[in-house]
């Protein structure tokens, strides 16, 4: 929600909220040091973040804009937001963001919405805003207000926890609780007529000075009972009130963070005997943690966060409302009270000390007395909808134990749960759970024990003893009419490189699905064929599948599938240059991702946002955005995804100046293509290669050329002729870069049509502006349209660079800060569509209006030749 106020409507009242007040006060004087001033203001949940907000919107003298944060943290979807409440109706919002895309960018568009009025921007719950919007406000912040304008004043919220940016000059304000004086005159605003005076005391004495709190408690309890006529329930401050004032924040929380809250929470519930006061044991949390399977790892990030304290090997709750609250927003469906209560029971006897007990603990009796049949299925069905629409390793977990219950006894269903049960892991990047399902078949035989051992052997790097039994299972594909058989095939396929294979089973295996109606598979179907697709260079028909795969997710409600289809499509716009959908698709996937412990959704997810930035901005985040995925262990990337990722972080990281890291994850990738499981990976090796040597001052007859042939040779080979383009992209460019221009047309060419072919825009840009600055036709005319777009001052300053003037010079002749240049030059660059000024001696030789700038273009040009001649 966003909106305007102009000082007409005033804020709300506040009670012990003076300094805050005072810091607002001064935030906002008009006769004060003026503009460009933030104040930042944290807090917990309820502690009248937003109140305050409301408050100096409703006070200040000038125009003030609330901005809330943005329902998804997709890119750059704060900036919108904020874009949104500045020009309300514009039309021309989504082309400003558009054109605004980067930290300059960003704070340029806003400052141009803004214009020259004293203005107020209170943007709520920063921690809530994505990352890239976050980026490019800090960078305002830092910079200041732009020359000559006055710059809006900033108060900004965030959860308490949040790292706030430094930003010289700012200050910062926390929000505490209320007195008992502040919190009776709460109450007062609250209640009309006011209280009876037990029941407020007794209110004020449980909200413990929490506004939030006092305000859900308040509103829940009728009349009756506030003029105590009724009694109130017991304690009047319960789970629901705690839901519904944390509720909102622990949503926001990671699961894996959120897991491990609720391990802390029933440890020092139910552990009171084996805990002193000051909270529970360290050892008994993470013994209940890896007897509940929860990771341990957010364990150090929510002690730095302030959510957890820790001391003398004591973990308590740093606001103990948050553990009551963490308790009461457990779910609470039949099988989570049961896994719950046997998580609490489990975690009471872990601090205790009866690990012996502990390990014993199992299902009621009367679940226990079901037949091992039954069990399994109702185990099966659980891991069916954890897989569809839950956290993977749950899904992994339940249908595990479906596996072990019906071995020997249902043996269809068994192969299924052992085949599902390794999906899940594999979704979640976890290679020791494969390995643990694909353990239960001792009792398979024919195709199923090619695929299992072949699989076991392919997740072990093993792949000579990999390939035979894979083989087989993939040859014998043309006999199955299951379509659950045919998908294991397929991914049989995939795992041995062979990716034609895999899309043209994992398509049989779709067919078959739709022949027999089986609606709940078929979003599966549909996932695993467009994933193929995407393996084997197809974009259009990945898109395809994957945007028909989305739809029957959607209707079968498997959220997971769906998911993994955003992130198929974020990836296929990451290649056709579409930023916007790049960043919707990737950012919805994401949200589930996270969530549910998908990996290797994320990881596509995330590789398609930084391919995006390496074709949009600065190579350095798209560097820092890949590191992190081609890192192995529980930090890094999906275990299958990130051998796949490594050129693309190659290619960033030389760009970027992290060659030492390019190195090393070249060096790794050298032994990953030598198993030859990617038909790609030795044209990839080369290109990474010669980049590398590039980096390092390769000569023209040198090992970078040599390399850079050499990837060029093997890609005719492998059939991707998007790796291919991008390859012959990097080589015009490095041939460019050695003034040769002549050599750099034909790779640059070449490049140029793939990628038209491709529909793959961004990188035909990429491709057309590096062919202009060889002094090739670039693809085509310059756009008359594009150039009309541009101000006047921002075409007189084109025309100057064009000649060939610096920043300074171009400053010195139209009475400018070279600032305020290089701030027009980044716009012009953006509106018309190129990269650098070297790009524009072609833009306005091919055509555009050059008569009006060229008297000043001449007059700089002969004095710097006056100056360079020196006195006559």
């Amino acid at each position: 929600m966003s909106g305007a106020t102009h000082g007409t409507a005033p804020g709300p009242r506040l009670y012990d909220r003076a300094a805050e007040l005072a810091a607002v006060a001064r935030l906002s004087d008009p006769t004060g040091t003026g503009g460009g001033g933030i104040l930042f203001v944290t807090g917990g949940p309820g502690e009248g973040r937003s109140a305050l907000l409301a408050r100096a919107a409703g006070d200040f003298p000038g125009a003030a804009h609330r901005v809330a944060a943005p329902g998804h943290r997709v890119p750059w979807s704060g900036a919108r937001a904020l874009f949104a409440a500045l020009a309300p109706g514009a039309p021309d919002v989504r082309r400003a963001l558009r054109t605004a895309r980067g930290e300059d960018g960003v704070a340029a568009a806003v400052s141009g919405l803004l214009g020259d009025l004293p203005v107020l921007l209170c943007l709520d719950d920063l921690h809530l805003w994505d990352a890239h919007s976050r980026a490019a406000l800090t960078a305002a912040w830092r910079r200041g207000p732009l020359p000559g304008r006055p710059g809006p004043r900033w108060l900004v919220s965030a959860a308490r926890h949040h790292r706030l940016p430094g930003v010289p000059g700012a200050e910062t304000v926390r929000l505490g609780r209320l007195g008992p004086d502040g919190a009776r005159a709460l109450l007062g605003d609250l209640c009309a007529p006011p209280p009876a005076a037990p029941v407020a005391r007794r209110l004020v004495e449980e909200a413990a000075g929490h506004p939030g709190v006092l305000v859900a408690a308040v509103r829940r309890l009728g009349a009756a009972r506030l003029a105590g006529a009724a009694p109130l329930p017991e304690p009047p401050v319960d789970g629901a009130v705690l839901t519904e004032v944390y509720g909102g924040f622990l949503e926001h929380l990671p699961a894996d963070s959120r897991r491990l809250l609720t391990v802390v929470a029933l440890a020092g519930r139910t552990g009171r005997a084996a805990a002193r006061p000051g909270g529970v044991a360290v050892d008994a949390v993470l013994d209940g943690a890896r007897a509940t399977r929860t990771p341990v790892e957010p364990l150090d990030g929510l002690v730095a966060d302030g959510l957890l304290r820790r001391a003398d090997g004591l973990l308590r709750f740093e606001d103990p409302f948050l553990g009551r609250a963490v308790l009461a927003a457990a779910p609470a469906s039949p099988h989570h009270r049961a896994r719950r209560a046997g998580a609490a029971r489990t975690a009471s006897a872990l601090a205790r000390g009866e690990r012996h007990r502990a390990d014993r603990l199992g299902p009621p009796a009367a679940v226990r007395a079901l037949a091992p049949v039954v069990r399994g299925r109702s185990h099966l069905v659980r891991g069916l909808a954890a897989l569809a629409d839950g956290p993977v390793m749950d899904a992994h977990e339940a249908l595990l134990r479906a596996a072990e219950l019906l071995r020997g006894r249902a043996p269809a269903e068994a192969s299924d749960a052992r085949f599902l049960a390794m999906e899940a892991a594999w979704a979640g990047g976890d290679v020791d759970a494969c390995l643990a399902a694909l353990g239960l078949g001792g009792d398979a035989g024919g195709t199923e024990r090619d695929f299992l051992d072949g699989l076991a052997a392919a997740l072990t790097l093993r792949f000579d003893a990999a390939r035979p039994p894979l083989a087989r299972v993939v040859a014998r594909d043309g006999a199955e009419d299951d379509p659950r058989l045919l998908l294991r095939a397929g991914s049989a396929a995939l795992v041995l490189g062979d990716t034609a294979a895999a899309a043209r089973v994992h398509a049989r295996a779709l067919a078959r699905a739709r022949a027999e109606h089986r609606t709940a598979l078929l979003p599966r179907a549909l996932e695993h064929l467009a994933y193929a697709e995407l393996r084997d260079g197809r974009y259009s028909g990945a898109a395809r599948t994957a945007r028909e795969g989305l739809r029957a997710a959607e209707r079968t409600g498997q959220r997971n599938v769906a998911a993994h289809q955003h992130a198929v499509l974020a990836l296929v716009a990451s290649v056709t240059g579409d930023g916007e959908a790049v960043a919707e698709h990737a950012g919805l996937a994401l949200d589930t991702a996270r969530t549910h412990g998908l990996a290797q959704a994320a990881t596509l997810a995330e590789w398609a946002l930084a391919r995006d930035e390496r074709g949009r901005g600065p190579a350095a985040q798209a560097a820092a955005r890949l590191a992190p995925l081609v890192r192995a262990g529980p930090r890094g990337g999906h275990f299958a995804l990130r051998m796949l990722v490594v050129p693309c972080f190659v290619e960033a990281a030389v760009a970027a100046g992290r060659t030492a890291e390019a190195r090393s994850a070249a060096g790794e990738y050298a032994v990953w293509a030598a198993y030859g499981v990617d038909g790609a990976a030795p044209a990839l090796l080369a290109r990474c290669r010669a980049l590398l040597a590039r980096s390092e001052g390769g000569g023209e007859d040198g090992e970078a050329a040599h390399w850079f042939g050499e990837a060029v040779r093997r890609h005719d080979g492998c059939g991707n002729d998007f790796e291919r383009a991008r390859t012959l992209l990097a080589y015009g460019t490095w041939l460019r870069l050695r003034r040769r221009p002549g050599a750099a047309r034909g790779p640059l060419r070449d490049a140029l049509v793939t990628f038209e072919r491709a529909a793959a825009d961004g990188w035909a840009d990429h491709a057309r502006s590096e062919l202009r600055a060889t002094g090739g036709a670039g693809g085509g005319a310059a756009d008359p349209a594009a150039w009309g777009l541009l101000t006047p001052q921002q075409q007189r300053i084109a025309r100057l660079a064009a000649q060939g003037a610096t920043n300074r010079e171009i400053a010195g002749r139209l009475t400018l800060s070279p600032r305020t240049v290089d701030h027009h030059l980044r716009g012009v660059f953006a509106r018309l569509g190129i990269r650098s000024r070297v790009e524009l001696p072609g833009m306005v030789g091919a055509g555009l209006p050059a008569q009006a700038g060229g008297t000043e273009a001449k007059g700089l040009v002969s004095s710097r030749a006056r100056r360079s001649a020196g006195p006559s």
